[in-house]
């Protein structure tokens, strides 16, 4: 049957409509509806390849901010969460599917006992989508109630003869066994799929960004999609913002909880408490590895200058967990979080003050320096974990100018990275995304420290 496209809702600012419809071969799911008031499932966040459980942290906050208890949600760090080359090949620090999907399965039995729920709802970010279609489809179908697969490469980041065993060839055995039949979802599970009209670097049907352009990748702008789910497209969002942004958030509330978010602003805490985690770079590999005798300082710092506004509110040096924390801050507070960590450069990071309290703050060591680096008096690099750099999209500047780093069109890079003679060692940095600014200090390459502007939004 012929199902049409149609206009659900009108997006924010200047983007365009949001565009919900329905492939054609197989009718989609509906999400139970909940009756007013009615409990919401347990919630398990999922994060995509090479990324971390703390990029889940603003859509934790506006669940609490709508009445979700945080005990009642939970969002997994992979303890490897790179990719392998090929994935039945075993490679140091990095994961196959089938790892991922023994820990996401532990984690949904976790979740159920802390919870006494009978199902649980996941929500996973790229990559993170395959780990929940790989439980779904394979055991764990009685466990899950929802699952919203957010800029997921359902079909492939690629689907050529190339690297048969990538999991992320739309080709390869993996997705071919999970995209088999009529329906690509699983029954008894409501499914919604979130995705990009065209600004996903992940979904293009040229091969520059994944290093062969000119190359045609097999893919296309709808390869989120799947037949027999509920699929929605989010206007220009980015491949990280078709989970992470607010108009993200409002979707994937709604499909949940059966009904409209009261609120999509984050409600501000009295008191903030603030903990997570450390790990680092094995190899050269970004692991969720605890990282053990890692130093954590906490500063206020005066958020027009970045100078600090008396000594360290917190500090804490890690066990084998790599956790630290609990710190007590005021909501008003911009931080400054000096991470010590063996065999990695001492990193500044400065971040904008965190309205509620958290305890997937996560901490990860800079990049050692360079040869890029070398005659360099100081680095700052401005971040953006929850979204990319979009030029001309976005308002993005660091030190008052674009950064030169970013490439305009379809958003691909989340960092920016300035480097500062040592003329200019100590003076402040301003990092601008949106209305959202963050001043970093300078400080000195020649001992081995970095200064990152890390964006919240």
């Amino acid at each position: 049957m012929k199902l049409s496209r149609r206009t659900i809702l009108q997006g924010a600012g200047s983007l365009p409509f949001a565009i919900a419809s329905l492939r054609t071969g197989a009718l989609a799911q509906s999400a139970p509806a909940a009756a007013p008031g009615a409990e919401v499932p347990p919630i398990l966040f999922v994060h995509g390849n090479g990324d971390y459980d703390a990029l889940w942290m603003t859509t934790l906050w506006r669940m609490e901010s709508n009445g979700i208890a945080r005990d009642r949600m939970m969002a997994i760090n992979f303890t490897d969460p790179n990719a392998r080359t090929d994935d039945k090949v075993e490679q140091a620090n990095r994961s196959s599917t089938e790892d991922q999907r023994r820990e996401l399965a532990a984690a949904i039995a976790e979740l159920k006992r802390r919870t006494g729920a009978p199902r649980v709802a996941l929500v996973g970010s790229s990559r993170g989508g395959y780990a929940i279609r790989n439980v779904i489809k394979n055991g764990g179908a009685g466990d899950v109630s929802h699952a919203v697969l957010c800029g997921t490469p359902n079909h492939g980041v690629f689907a050529t003869d190339d690297q048969p065993n990538s999991e992320f060839n739309g080709r390869g055995a993996f997705l071919r066994g999970l995209n088999e039949g009529e329906s690509e979802v699983t029954p008894g599970v409501a499914f919604l799929t979130l995705r990009s009209d065209g600004m996903d670097k992940y979904a293009q049907a040229d091969g520059r960004f994944i290093g062969k352009p000119g190359t045609p990748t097999g893919v296309t702008v709808e390869g989120p999609e799947l037949k027999g789910a509920t699929n929605l497209v989010l206007g220009a969002l980015d491949h990280r913002e078709v989970a992470f942004h607010p108009r993200a958030f409002r979707e994937i509330y709604k499909f949940i909880a059966g009904r409209e978010p009261a609120r999509i602003a984050i409600v501000p805490d009295p008191g903030v408490r603030l903990s997570g985690l450390v790990t680092g770079t094995p190899g050269g590999v970004p692991t969720n590895r605890p990282v053990t005798g890692a130093t954590v300082d906490i500063f206020r710092v005066d958020p027009e200058t970045g100078e600090r506004k008396g000594g360290a509110l917190h500090s804490a040096k890690t066990g084998a967990d790599g956790r630290w924390g609990p710190a007590q801050v005021d909501p008003a507070w911009s931080l400054e979080f000096v991470l010590t960590s063996p065999d990695a450069p001492t990193t500044h990071i400065y971040r904008s003050p965190f309205p509620r309290s958290s305890d997937v703050v996560h901490l990860r060591a800079a990049r050692p320096l360079g040869p890029a680096d070398k005659d360099a008096g100081a680095v700052v690099i401005m971040s953006r974990p929850r979204g990319y750099f979009g030029l001309p999209r976005d308002v993005v500047l660091l030190d008052g100018k674009e950064p030169a780093d970013v490439k305009p069109g379809v958003p691909t890079d989340s960092a920016a990275t300035l480097r500062l003679p040592t003329s200019e060692v100590g003076r402040n940095i301003v990092a601008e995304f949106g209305e959202e600014r963050i001043v970093a200090r300078a400080w000195p390459a020649l001992e081995n420290r970095i200064a990152i502007a890390e964006l919240t939004y």
